[in-house]
């Protein structure tokens, strides 16, 4: 693994030291206090920060195995995912070996939640958890670089400007996630760079390329390659995104100045909105581990996109929004017919869809009125790709980003 330093997460002979760095971190004891407590937070700070320290030492300061941390880990992830979903459900996993490591490739909504409740459900049904892809735009902020490679999180490096530095990194990537799936670890990713602000999930080839960068000398085909991989597409459906009018927002500045520009701790400020705010109900589907895979990754990709979207989930919320966008005159698309063919996990009530079409409305008004057609696509294009994967004549939105 000593090849694999600079980008692998945490190991068991590190654990423990990590853990005491960040219990002893004002900045990370700060940051807990606020998620577990922000009225306190604010008025006493000094005193909240101790009893965090404290509460910390006594739950995880013995800790020094991986799989222990993420064990206790999990009690908390439960309480934070009961706390902020009406319910979490799944399908597909009925399909999958608990003893072999596969490569789950996701859609991608929320920087951290994504991840984590692809390994909630993991954990709750007999599965190793994952190890996750992070970019390493996250690591500019100290602790939530050391908290997320002690949560099995491994690095994925962005805006190289040298062709051959970025060669040699996603060499480096892709021999670490080979030698993670050939040694057992299963490996979560993201389908492309970034989070679909757009409500459209389409996988970047370039990404599957990479996978077989580093198993080109040795004689393996690509598809063959591909299917030692055991890939699983994974659809990840929140009913409603704690951050959709930040995401309208910069979709919308792209669209009018032609580019968007973080404000300092943008990311960290959305991870947590992201953690803490309202979901709904979350559903996953975990497809089929693909075993016949094609011989070019152009196809592949195209391949995980049909099973990611015609397994999403869709929600009142996504159906209404569908509705609505032909309604409003800034509309961005004419919605097609939502026809029976649409695999759902779940039909919609009358009540349920009066209830999202009242929350919908709430979230409308209260965004500036440029941005709510925005708004509006990124509840509805799931519908119009479901639509296109379980209809091939049906009409789908392009991939732009």
């Amino acid at each position: 693994m000593q090849e694999f330093d600079a980008i692998r997460p945490y190991s068991d002979e590190e654990t423990g030291s990590a853990i005491k760095r960040l219990v002893n971190d004002p900045e990370f004891l700060d940051m807990i206090a606020r998620f577990k407590s922000p009225t306190l937070a604010r008025w006493a700070p000094g005193v909240l920060r101790l009893w965090i320290k404290r509460w910390l030492v006594k739950n995880f300061g013995r800790l020094t195995r991986v799989d222990d941390l993420q064990a206790k880990v999990s009690e908390y992830v439960g309480e934070l995912v009961e706390h902020t979903t009406t319910r979490v459900t799944q399908s597909g996993l009925e399909n999958l070996d608990k003893h072999t490591a596969h490569l789950f490739i996701s859609n991608h909504r929320d920087i951290v939640f994504d991840p984590m409740v692809v390994n909630h459900l993991l954990f709750a049904n007999g599965f190793n958890t994952t190890r996750i892809a992070i970019g390493d735009n996250l690591l500019a902020n100290r602790v939530f670089a050391e908290m997320m490679r002690l949560n099995k999180s491994f690095v994925v490096r962005r805006n190289m400007t040298s062709p051959r530095e970025m060669r040699d990194a996603y060499i480096t990537l892709s021999g670490f996630i080979n030698h993670s799936i050939d040694t057992n670890h299963s490996i979560w990713i993201a389908q492309r760079e970034g989070r679909a602000k757009d409500g459209l999930d389409f996988t970047d080839p370039a990404i599957i390329k990479m996978f077989y960068m580093s198993k080109k000398k040795s004689g393996l085909d690509f598809a063959e390659a591909m299917n030692r991989l055991h890939i699983v597409p994974v659809s990840i459906a929140y009913e409603y995104d704690p951050c959709d009018a930040d995401k309208a927002r910069e979709l919308e500045t792209r669209a009018r100045t032609g580019s968007y520009t973080k404000a300092s701790g943008e990311d960290t400020e959305q991870i947590m909105k992201g953690l803490t705010g309202f979901k709904g109900h979350v559903h996953v589907h975990f497809g089929a581990p693909i075993a016949d895979s094609p011989d070019n990754a152009k196809d592949l990709a195209a391949r995980i996109d049909r099973e990611m979207h015609a397994n999403y989930h869709l929600h009142a919320s996504n159906l209404v929004a569908h509705r609505q966008r032909g309604i409003h005159p800034d509309a961005h698309a004419t919605p097609e017919t939502v026809s029976d063919s649409v695999v759902t996990a779940e039909t919609w009530s009358p009540a349920e869809l009066e209830a999202a079409e009242a929350e919908m409305e709430r979230r409308l008004d209260s965004c500036d009125e440029a941005i709510r057609p925005y708004l509006l696509d990124m509840y509805a294009n799931p519908v119009a790709t479901a639509l296109q994967a379980n209809d091939p004549d049906a009409n789908t939105p392009g991939t732009d980003d």
